[in-house]
């Protein structure tokens, strides 16, 4: 049983609570996500089934989209509705106010991780020293923010607006709504957030905990992408002669290869339809890097 599953993550629980309890639903150890998702968070969550894991990587370095909603004027200390207030102020703000700003946050922008993450720092992880109430110092980092746009307003007391992010990985959408609530001057929050798209994975064909549970009782394993559907890396497709090669991990020169090749370009490798695993091109020979396991 090897290929990827499209979870719908319910809030609540974490990503590590859905690997859990998929591999006692399909009685596998061989079961990893793709990418974490807060516990709070609720949407797309790939998650890699048997060899499937072996190229967990690729799949966690593809693009997502997500739609926020973000609450001004109050401001916590992990930066969205589950942590402790620190700053409440009734804003003075227009939808008007929103959308002149939004422009500042597209493209490349720096990020300084929030305290409340998984981001390790001398071995521990940033969410260790923060319930120890220590404050570390961290390094901003440079992530995509391919689009921003604001497709809701709630006009309350504390005004909501909801916004479509589509950014690269490593993105903290908790951040990037601290930071829009910073340059307004009133604070903000991450009040609720949703994952439409990770990669090739979209919310519409995702499948429920309650739908695959059914599914297994049934004996339909249909969920079940199989590789390396979903993988979005340029394709080599290797001469039959050079498959045993590639799995014993011998490089293959250039002319036993089609596709496109660049110095150091990652390709997902292919054999007569199929997939054989990862490879890397090198000096115009085709390296392999991830093999698949067969038989």
């Amino acid at each position: 049983m090897d290929g990827t599953v499209n979870v719908l993550k319910p809030p609540g629980m974490t990503s590590s609570d859905v690997v859990v309890w998929l591999r006692r639903l399909l009685k596998l150890k061989r079961v990893g996500h793709t990418g974490t998702l807060d516990p709070g968070v609720a949407g797309v969550l790939p998650v890699c089934v048997g060899q499937a894991t072996r190229v967990a990587e690729y799949f966690t370095g593809q693009g997502k989209s997500y739609r926020a909603e973000i609450t001004f004027g109050i401001a916590t200390d992990t930066q969205d509705a589950l942590g402790e207030i620190i700053t409440r102020t009734v804003p003075n703000l227009s939808v008007q106010d929103v959308e002149n700003i939004l422009s500042r946050f597209q493209g490349a922008i720096t990020q300084v991780p929030p305290m409340y993450s998984s981001v390790r720092h001398q071995g521990k992880h940033l969410y260790e020293y923060a319930r120890a109430g220590v404050e570390v110092e961290r390094t901003g980092r440079e992530v995509e923010i391919h689009s921003l746009n604001l497709s809701g307003w709630r006009d309350y007391e504390f005004p909501r607006a909801f916004l479509d992010i589509k950014c690269s990985k490593g993105t903290y959408v908790r951040t990037l709504c601290h930071d829009i609530g910073e340059v307004l001057g009133c604070g903000a929050h991450m009040s609720y957030l949703l994952r439409l798209q990770s990669g090739s994975f979209a919310l519409e064909e995702s499948w429920t905990l309650e739908e695959l549970t059914e599914c297994v009782g049934r004996n339909d394993y249909t969920f079940l992408r199989p590789l390396p559907e979903g993988l979005d890396l340029p394709q080599a497709d290797l001469e039959p002669q050079r498959v045993q090669a590639f799995r014993n991990g011998l490089p293959s020169a250039s002319q036993a290869v089609q596709g496109p090749r660049a110095e150091g370009l990652t390709v997902k490798v292919l054999s007569e339809g199929i997939f054989l695993g990862i490879g890397v091109w090198r000096k115009d020979i085709l390296y392999p890097h991830k093999v698949l396991v067969t038989g």
